[in-house]
C-alpha cells in the first residue's frame, strides 16, 4: 500500500460504507477558493493591538483567494514598506502603524476598493 493510499485525515467527514466496490474520491480543488481579481477585492486596513503586548500591527483583512496569492501580496507589501509581518487565514499582519501607506500601496496595485478601517 502506497503512502498516499491510506490518508485517513482527508476523509474525516466521510461516512463508512459497507459496499466492497466503493472507492473514495476527493473533490478537485477542495478547500481552495479561486483568487478574486484585485479590482473586486474589498480589503479593510485597520490597526490591531489585542494580544500583542501593546505593540501595534496593521491588519489587512477581507482577502478572498488562495493562500499562495495572499502570501505573495503580503511579501510585496512588507518589501515596499520595509518591515516584517505575516499572512494567514485571509489576513495580512504588518508590524507597526502603516494604515495610510498600505491603503495607498494597495490602490496603486489595483485594489481600488481597499479602504481604511479604524
Amino acid at each position: 500500500m502506497a503512502k498516499g493510499d491510506n490518508d485517513w485525515k482527508s476523509r474525516l467527514g466521510v461516512v463508512y460504507s459497507t459496499n466492497p466496490d466503493f472507492h473514495y474520491e476527493e473533490e478537485a480543488g477542495a478547500g481552495e477558493e479561486e483568487t478574486v481579481e484585485p479590482s473586486k477585492q474589498k480589503l479593510i486596513v485597520g490597526i490591531d493591538r489585542r494580544n500583542r503586548g501593546g505593540k501595534q500591527v496593521t491588519l489587512v483583512s477581507g482577502f478572498v483567494g488562495r493562500e499562495d496569492d495572499l502570501k505573495e501580496l503580503s511579501r510585496t507589501l512588507k518589501t515596499r514598506i520595509g518591515v516584517g509581518g505575516s499572512a494567514s487565514d485571509g489576513e495580512i499582519l504588518i508590524q507597526g502603524d502603516f494604515r495610510d501607506r498600505v491603503v495607498d500601496l494597495l490602490r496603486g496595485m489595483g485594489y481600488i476598493k481597499a479602504k481604511r478601517g479604524n
